[in-house]
Parts: structure tokens; sequence; C-alpha cells
């Protein structure tokens, strides 16, 4: 189930609840984390990935948009937990935005500035997983209608065939 909450500022939320069958959540969870097998399986990926910065690691991540929209790029920090809440295991990881002078805005890119995400993903009694996923982002410029629509309709259930996708073809090469 994919849910669009539009909001005053008239951009979106996107609230995604979903199930991955025969996907253990440990499995779903290491995919989701590792960086360079997303540029592997994930097709809107043009660059991504992580760096330290006075201590603290950050991630650069470059989204391919489609012509003739200016690709978008992020500069956020994520955490990822397993949790043990009352016996049942939890994988958690939470992402926002940050600025990071070292990281500074590229011409012809548009610096999504407004970003965060939480993903919890827990065994769905099964082999499976249920993932929950709370999106926001401020992508900048003139985002045209279309685009809204084909993100609400399209593009994020397509998201979770890739990943699930994606953790079949990870168990084979890790």
């Amino acid at each position: 189930l994919f849910i669009l909450f539009p909001q005053q500022s008239g951009l979106y939320e996107y609230k995604i609840f979903g199930g991955l069958a025969d996907i253990p959540p440990k499995l779903c969870a290491d995919v989701y984390m590792d960086l360079d097998f997303r540029k592997k399986w994930d097709q809107y990926v043009k660059e991504l990935y992580e760096e330290t910065y006075d201590g603290e690691k950050v991630i650069y991540w470059e989204v391919k948009y489609p012509f003739p929209l200016s690709n978008r790029d992020y500069v956020y920090i994520r955490e990822s937990r397993e949790m043990d809440v009352q016996g049942r295991k939890i994988w958690v990881v939470l992402a926002k935005s940050v600025a990071v002078p070292q990281c500074p805005e590229k011409p012809g890119i548009i610096r999504v500035k407004s970003y965060k995400q939480s993903l919890v993903i827990e065994s769905d009694g099964k082999a499976g997983s249920k993932v929950y996923m709370y999106y926001f982002d401020n992508p900048g410029g003139m985002i045209p209608t279309w685009l809204v629509n084909w993100a609400a309709k399209s593009g994020v259930p397509a998201f979770l065939k890739d990943i699930q996708k994606a953790c079949l073809n990870y168990s084979k090469t890790h």
C-alpha cells in the first residue's frame, strides 16, 4: 500500500507499507545499506558514495531526473539500528539532509536541502519482510505535475520491486 500526503507547502510526503515475500528482514536491511551494490541495481543513481567529514560519515547521492529536468543531489547522514522490541527484531534506518561545507553544490544540479527518511523492516512471520517507509524531500525547482503523478503511481511502487529483485541477486553475489 502506498499513500501520498500533500502538505500545505504543496510538497508531498510519502508513506509506504509493503511486503517483500521470501526476503528476510536482515537481507533487506543489508541491501538497503550497501551503497556500492545500490549503484548496480538502482537505475536512478548517477553518483553515490560515503565520505567522512569532521569525524561524521556523510553520504553524497546524485539522482538522475528525466530530461529536461536537472538532476538532484543529496548530502545526508544516516543511522541504522537492529532493535529488539518485545521479542520482535526490527531494523530501523533513519536519514536526514545536512549541510557540509566540504561538499558544495555543483553547477547544473539542484541540491535537495530538505530530506528525511525513516525505514522500518521486520519479519512478516514467515520467510519475508514487512516494510514501512516515510519519505519527504523538497526537490526544488519546478516539478511538473506529470512527474509527481508518475512518482506516486509508478516510481515508488517500482522501487519496492527493484529492491526485492536486488535482494535476490545480493544473496547470489555476497
